[in-house]
């Protein structure tokens, strides 16, 4: 339905009009508040401005007199009309300069708005200046009211004149301005549906009968020759159509023979593809395998030179399709899988050759190979651990003291808890890495997670001598995060500075934010990170001592599941030049959260 021009042609011109008044109401809804902010200032001015010294004089008169208030509210009542106070949309409130209490005015209490405007926070500044010159008069076209506050003092006397305007005006007249713009918008829309009628009707007759012409090309009729019943650009188009089926009659056999050679070139294929004639030679080569061979590849290439070492050229052609050969090839520090096929069964045909890069899928087979052997290790020595102290306590009986079997008894335990930790640890990777680990997303301060892990690793800092040392910055703003994953990455980073730091080190815990982000940095005096490991300590079961780690019940486990949330939450961990001997870790967090 929406594919016909004559659809087309009508939602143009509706769309015309329906964005001609919106713009033409937009602009004149803005022309009316501000025309009524102008003249509402415009009038505070005249009343309270230059021309207005006397009456200000009187004012100021009355607020020296001891009953000053009730003198000012006398004059502001005189002066009701020059105000504009209706006691409807626009009233004056007289108000306490010093505490901004309620005093008086022309409405009750109960319509003096709880919250404190721009202005009347400028006029109390003010009075705490002693300031009489400056007035409260700023106001924003998008507010729903107008006000304007004046402070006014003599002596020990000070009192805030607050007039404020709730636009009731400026919103009836801008609904009924609303209304008018709908009643022209139906009027013109009803007037460019009837237009498009009427204008599609002269343009789709010539169209309809060049689309018949095209149809009977499409099928094979090149003889039948369109008339051209006008000198437009229709007309244009019809003479062009004309040509355009004389020369496709005459390069349809060209293309032909042509056909079975670009149904398998795609130059922007991102796998490399290479062409070859009959006698070897270079006939194609895309811009991804240049790539790949790490080398130009131009006519002067042979197959050769470039394949002959992976399958011979006659072997190949001799090939009938659909067969074809695959085979690898290395490349500097690339591995390449190759398909190779014959693209015609004629002696004018030639070799194509696809290359696909395989070297990610080497790796990830190598860090799978890998991770299996990780994890068969740390699980069989505790499982040699436990299997053997359970072993004595078996053989031993009844004969083995019961301190010692307390103390194997310990050891087993131990070790199990090691395990679990370990299986613990790897189902959050696997939950993580499958997307599996939903984050539940909330505002907290950021600021009172890093309080809350810092006291948890206080008390073992004490039992090591360590000290743990964090000094809150001034402010830290709210972030939306997953807390309890967050606090479980600084528990780990913190716990891994108080683990691995020698007794008596110290450890300090900076923090704060910059632009849309927050950051946190842990650094401590031990022995730090060799170079070489530095790449690498957040891979999955690296450790830089593996003794020591093990000694101290490490998985290896830990900064992966750092890293993992982090990353999950859009942020960035990772180590920061440090001065001295030992290491900083740096967390950094977008304060709005993850974009979902």
């Amino acid at each position: 339905m929406f594919r016909s021009l004559h659809m087309k042609l009508m939602l143009i011109l509706l769309l015309l009009i329906t964005s001609l008044m919106a713009v033409v109401g937009a602009f004149l809804t803005i022309s009316v508040s501000s025309f009524y902010i102008n003249s509402f200032y415009e009038q505070m001015n005249t009343v309270f401005g230059e021309n207005g010294r006397d009456f200000v004089s009187d004012l100021r008169a009355a607020a020296a007199e001891e009953n000053g208030a009730d003198r000012i509210v006398e004059i502001l009542d005189a002066k009701t009309g020059p105000l504009g106070i209706d006691h409807r949309t626009r009233n004056y409130f007289l108000l306490d300069g010093a505490t901004g209490a309620y005093l008086s005015g022309s409405a009750e209490e109960s319509e003096f708005p709880r919250e404190q405007s721009v202005n009347l926070l400028a006029a109390r500044n003010a009075v705490a200046r002693q300031d009489s010159t400056a007035v409260g008069d700023e106001s924003d076209i998008t507010a729903d009211f107008m006000d304007v506050a004046i402070p006014i003092f003599s002596g020990d006397h000070a009192y805030i004149i607050y007039i404020l305007d709730n636009k009731a005006t400026v919103t009836g007249l801008n609904g009924q301005l609303f209304l008018i713009i709908m009643q022209a918008l139906v009027i013109g829309l009803l007037i460019s549906v009837l237009l498009s009628f009427l204008l599609s009707k002269t343009m789709v007759g010539p169209i309809e009968k060049l689309t018949a012409g095209a149809e009977r090309v499409a099928a094979g009729d090149f003889d039948s020759e369109l008339p051209v019943e006008s000198t437009d650009e229709i007309g244009i188009l019809t003479g062009t159509f004309n040509e355009m089926s004389g020369v496709l009659q005459a390069t349809l056999a060209a293309v032909e023979n042509e056909r079975n050679k670009l149904d398998t070139l795609f130059f922007h294929m991102t796998d490399g593809v290479v062409a070859f004639d009959h006698k070897g030679r270079l006939i194609h080569c895309n811009p991804a395998a240049d790539t790949m061979l790490q080398r130009p590849v131009d006519s002067r290439c042979t197959y050769e030179e470039l394949f002959g070492e992976v399958y011979p050229f006659r072997e190949l052609m001799s090939l009938q399709r659909p067969n074809f050969a695959e085979s690898e090839l290395t490349v500097g520090d690339r591995n390449l899988e190759l398909y190779l096929a014959p693209f015609s069964d004629k002696a004018s045909g030639g070799v194509l050759i696809v290359l696909h890069d395989i070297t990610e899928q080497h790796r990830n087979e190598n860090r799978r190979k890998e991770f299996v052997a990780n994890v068969s290790h740390e699980l069989r020595t505790p499982l040699t651990n436990v299997r053997s102290y359970a072993e004595t306590l078996l053989d031993a009986g009844d004969d083995i003291p019961r301190e010692t079997a307390s103390s194997f008894l310990d050891i087993i335990i131990t070790e199990t808890d090691r395990m679990t930790h370990i299986v613990q640890d790897l189902l959050t990777l696997s939950r993580l890495d499958a997307g599996d680990a939903e984050l539940v997303l909330s505002r907290f301060p950021f600021g009172d997670a890093i309080e809350s892990v810092v006291r948890a690793n206080a008390l073992n800092a004490k039992q090591r001598g360590h000290v743990l040392a964090y000094t809150p910055p001034e402010s830290l703003p709210l972030i939306v995060g997953d807390r309890s994953r967050l606090e479980q990455v600084m528990m780990n980073i913190i716990g891994n500075a108080v683990k691995y730091t020698p007794d008596g080190g110290v450890i300090t815990v900076t923090a704060g934010a910059e632009q849309d982000a927050v950051w946190m940095e842990v650094s401590d005096n031990g022995i730090g990170i060799p170079d070489k490991d530095k790449e690498r300590i957040f891979d999955r079961f690296y450790r830089v001592d593996k003794a020591r780690s093990r000694e101290s019940g490490g998985t290896g486990l830990g900064l992966s599941i750092a890293r993992e949330i982090v990353q999950r939450h859009q942020g960035a961990i990772g180590l920061v030049a440090h001065d001295g001997p030992g290491t900083t870790i740096r967390l950094t967090l977008p304060v709005g959260g993850p974009e979902i």
